[in-house]
């Protein structure tokens, strides 16, 4: 199988099998599994991002240049999600007011899940032309992360009266937005390898950051030593799950 072969299934799994499943947890046993799901995520993207996409990164630029690397990412995920909070308060405070009756809260989730979805779709491009090993590895965390957000974003749909019927196309189409980054991403990187190394950097970022800031305080919420201790486990579960993505030697 060719790499651009591998890069469509990939990212038809990260964007759109994702979404599917997505919906079938939201519909069916979401009350019961969702969390168990976030911290086999959060094992999962650790693990990625630390086994697999920074040292892939730190082999080509070194290890101090990938480590800056991936600290500015970091700090750009933060900037940007404290401007999405912004976003999203200042549109609640309009809405209070009787400024704006009906928030196009639907079109707006769906344009950022696309674009998030089509960026997803340029890094396992990037991941894949720098390894396949590497490349699954980073669908597998893509699918994993993207299925929590699916299913806030399915609620959401449902809660602004979309149809179920509706809100599963409509994520579906923005989840196929990541083969479009792929495909995208490979013919722009391919000639241009120099530059898939700063994308693995920024992409260890983005589920680092997706682990520790988003995921992480989710899991807190239960307190309960029990919840605990199945929690990391299950963490441990995710990062055995990675490491059997063995990178080949080049």
């Amino acid at each position: 199988m060719d790499v651009l072969t591998m890069i469509v299934f990939a990212t038809l799994a990260g964007g759109v099998l994702s979404v599917l499943l997505a919906a079938v947890l939201a519909l069916t046993v979401l009350a019961r599994w969702a969390n168990r799901l976030v911290s086999f995520a959060v094992g999962v993207l650790l693990a990625a991002a630390l086994l697999k996409l920074w040292p892939e990164s730190a082999n080509a630029l070194g290890p101090e240049e990938a480590g800056a690397w991936v600290l500015g990412g970091v700090l750009l995920f933060f900037v940007l999600e404290k401007l999405a909070l912004w976003r999203h308060h200042h549109h609640g405070h309009r809405q209070e007011s009787g400024q704006e009756k009906h928030p196009p809260t639907g079109p707006m989730i769906l344009l950022g899940d696309g674009m998030h979805n089509f960026i997803d779709g340029v890094l396992i491009a990037a991941a894949f032309l720098q390894d396949p090993a590497v490349g699954f590895a980073v669908a597998a965390a893509v699918v994993l992360h993207e299925v929590p957000q699916e299913i806030g974003d399915f609620m959401i749909l449902l809660n602004a009266g979309y149809s179920k019927r509706r809100a599963l196309a409509y994520n579906a189409l923005s989840g196929a937005a990541a083969v479009l980054g792929g495909v995208l991403g490979f013919f722009a990187l391919r000639d241009a390898e120099s530059a898939v190394p700063y994308l693995l950097a920024l992409a260890a970022a983005s589920f680092l950051y997706i682990a520790v800031a988003d995921l992480v305080p989710e899991l807190h919420r239960a307190r309960r030593l029990t919840d605990a201790g199945l929690q990391f486990g299950l963490i441990l579960v995710g990062i055995a799950s990675i490491t059997l993505f063995h990178t080949h030697p080049h």
